[in-house]
């Protein structure tokens, strides 16, 4: 059994999930230290600093996963720990991340970034789509630099690239046989209430439906670190009792409950480098409308592609109200495509986790 330590400096989300979910179904022991999840940019400037100081104490470790908003080449020179292999795992990255409106770019964020893959024996990113736009970014980057530009940086971090999707705890989450459906359909919103997200090309949509008599229900569920998230505010004294639930669940199983009574799931997201909201929704039952492009399209089964990936806003629209209108897949066809979902769930997974530190902890030639 491997000894490892996982630095989480922004536990929250899917972070969070990440983190939790491994030490809990890995064989291997796992050590969490963690952060509260706000001020991210300060997390990725300085946690390194502060969890460098935590893990001092603990001892001996046999591999250290970082989470993309720590500086592992801070954390690694400031530790003191006896040179571990490292790990690098990217939910998101710097390099190609929208800017709310209004902010301009600050390459300082991304060039932690690249700090920390270089620090690492090991990048991982929790989808294709993603670690082809991060290197797709990296030369846009690089050319900020006014000279000492490094070389061949692509081909160096390249090698030590891996692809796992984040785990997913679905356990609890499948479609309920017993289920009689509500009319009218109830779509679900359970993604971050950010401007990453899209919300307001979500709500302009409903609008033009509701507009055009297309019945539907709304909840409206999802973290939310806004005072005032203006939308989704709109939305409560336009849609009122039409809104079955709004605000974040911090209960489980009231989460759960709510996702196996939803019909459908919308992402209009910008940026989604894997989709766990998405995925727990389909593994609960609910018929998935998403971008066909970032990680959907790798995330769910190309034979399911057609039906379930919309090209643009108008395709969206005009996709949610035939599902509306009558149009919802049968009870059969949800469940099959919830069940293609469970290779995302922690006990399938979990074996590739584990792969990857034994190789690390137990070099080649050694027992």
């Amino acid at each position: 059994m491997a000894r490892v330590l996982l630095l989480s400096p922004f536990h929250t989300g899917s972070h969070r999930a990440f983190a939790e979910g491994l030490a809990r179904a890995s064989s291997h022991d796992v050590r969490v230290l963690s952060l509260p999840g706000r001020f991210w940019k300060w997390r990725l400037s300085g946690a390194a600093l502060l969890l460098a100081d935590r893990a001092r104490p603990l001892g001996r470790f046999d591999v250290v996963i970082g989470t993309d908003l720590v500086n592992l080449a801070e954390f690694r020179g400031l530790s003191g720990l006896a040179a571990p292999p490292y790990v690098a795992y990217f939910h998101e990255n710097q390099l190609d991340y929208p800017l709310p409106p209004g902010e301009r770019a600050d390459p300082h964020f991304a060039l932690v970034n690249i700090a920390t893959a270089l620090a690492s024996d090991v990048l991982v990113f929790n989808s294709r789509a993603h670690r082809d736009a991060f290197f797709a970014a990296l030369p846009g980057l690089i050319r900020l630099l006014p000279d000492a530009r490094p070389s061949r940086l692509a081909a160096r971090l390249q090698r030590r690239c891996r692809v796992i999707p984040v785990g997913c705890q679905l356990a609890d989450l499948r479609p309920d046989p017993e289920r009689v459906r509500a009319e009218p359909p109830l779509i679900l919103w359970n993604h971050r209430w950010e401007f990453d997200k899209a919300p307001e090309v979500f709500f302009a949509v409903l609008g033009r439906l509701d507009e055009a008599g297309v019945p539907f229900r709304l909840a409206l569920a999802g973290e939310n670190s806004q005072a005032q998230p203006q939308e989704f505010l709109a939305a409560r004294r336009r849609y009122g009792d039409r809104i079955i639930s709004y605000g974040y669940l911090p209960e489980r199983d009231d989460y759960v409950r709510l996702l196996r009574t939803a019909d459908i799931v919308v992402s209009t997201a910008l940026q989604e480098n894997f989709g766990i909201a998405v995925v727990e929704a389909i593994a609960a039952g609910a018929w998935p409308l998403v971008p066909r492009r970032l990680s959907y399209p790798e995330v769910l089964p190309a034979a399911w592609h057609d039906r379930c990936l919309y090209t643009d806003v108008a395709d969206l629209e005009a996709r949610l109200a035939t599902l509306l209108r009558g149009g919802l897949p049968t009870p059969d066809e949800r469940t099959a495509l919830a069940a293609r979902m469970r290779c995302y769930d922690w006990p399938a997974l979990i074996g590739t986790y584990d792969d990857l530190i034994d190789g690390l902890a137990r070099p080649a030639g050694t027992s």
